[in-house]
């Protein structure tokens, strides 16, 4: 059976909160894509469970289906402070797919080495999709090389000392 989940890591030289502030904020998830198509987001950063936001999509960068400009919602599934957070992705498209993306954040202590910082870990999981998107075999939209330049883009952007929103 082939993978139904794409894992990558990196070491980020920065500690879990300050990548976590990143990746709870609408506007960092967008800040921080490599593929393309997130062209915005609206809504708060997130703090629970349940919370949501709406992204504003262009499936044009993928030039794989003409969906043309569209938006979803992201519903955070997990959410522990500077440890870990997924969600998932609903949608105009029926049936919805039922894929997972998510981060684990794991601190590295500084005796590690002159890199220590944080162990970040992104996932992108199908395994629970649809019935009909598995078999369109469409999957994974996103590939392995896409979810490793997204975690060099947040270390890039954690590095310049993203702003997130005012207090």
């Amino acid at each position: 059976m082939p993978a139904e989940r794409l894992e990558v890591q990196r070491l980020i030289e920065a500690t879990p909160a300050a990548i976590f502030r990143v990746l709870c904020d609408p506007q960092g998830h967008v800040a921080i894509d490599s593929t393309g198509m997130l062209m915005d987001a609206t809504g708060e950063p997130v703090t629970a469970a349940g919370d949501s936001f709406v992204v504003h999509m262009d499936r044009e960068a993928l030039n794989d289906f003409p969906l043309g400009r569209y938006d979803v919602t992201v519903t955070i599934t997990t959410l522990v402070p500077d440890a870990e957070i997924a969600w998932g992705i609903t949608g105009r498209i029926r049936p919805q797919v039922g894929h997972t993306y998510g981060y684990r954040l794991e601190p590295v202590p500084v005796a590690a080495g002159p890199a220590a910082g944080t162990l970040v870990t992104s996932y992108y999981d199908w395994s629970a999709i649809h019935p009909h998107w598995r078999e369109a075999g469409i999957f994974p939209v996103v590939s392995e090389a896409a979810l490793r330049a997204t975690l060099g883009i947040l270390a890039r952007t954690v590095a310049r000392g993203y702003p997130g929103r005012p207090a």
